[in-house]
């Protein structure tokens, strides 16, 4: 395996069609390649997946399976078992994947206010404030390049997304220390 890290820095590479860079939590900042070599293993040769939805948590939950290894009692992984993902059979993980930007980087590259957290369900990408204000929804199947934000045409998906995202963010712990709390939010115009 491998992975390259999450979006390049800005003048130093491109995300193709996908929007931001690194410190950002659109997909030009989140996504990263991923190569799987494995004689024996895989059935396709030259196969590029860009449809599959595989997250780096899931990596050991699906080697353990791929290798039939015991996972061991005690520690939950928060990733899934998705071996005919990574064996280029296709399919995607189920749950969705969530993403906290630090609070030291609200402003790069010249975007003056970068949405805090964002989550990945499906065909779904959903970004917000911390608070779940100035909510950003995209269809990934038909915007991948995240350019037509349809947050207002979909109230149902937006209000599931902001409880889930927010709920998962007030059960990790506080990012960056003093800087989460101390610091005022500013406000789109």
């Amino acid at each position: 395996l491998v992975c390259s890290d999450n979006g390049p820095e800005q003048g130093a590479g491109s995300a193709g069609p996908f929007r931001g860079f690194k410190t950002h939590l659109y997909e030009g900042g989140v996504r990263s390649s991923m190569v799987v070599w494995g004689p024996g293993l895989l059935e396709k040769k030259d196969h590029v997946d860009r449809d599959s939805v595989f997250s780096a948590i899931d990596l050991a939950p699906t080697l353990l399976a791929i290798t039939k290894v015991q996972p061991p009692s005690g520690p939950k992984y928060d990733g899934e078992s998705l071996p005919d993902t990574l064996l280029g059979k296709g399919g995607s993980r189920q749950s969705p994947i969530f993403f906290r930007r630090p609070p030291d980087r609200d402003s790069f590259y010249g975007v003056d206010d970068l949405p805090d957290l964002a989550m990945r369900e499906g065909k779904w990408k959903f970004l917000c404030e911390y608070d779940g204000s100035d909510p950003e929804l995209y269809d990934l199947k038909t915007d991948r390049g995240e350019t037509t934000n349809i947050a207002d045409q979909h109230a149902g998906l937006v209000n599931r997304f902001t409880e889930a995202l927010t709920q998962w963010h007030e059960s990790m712990p506080p990012d960056n220390g003093a800087t989460y709390v101390a610091k005022p939010k500013r406000r789109k115009k």
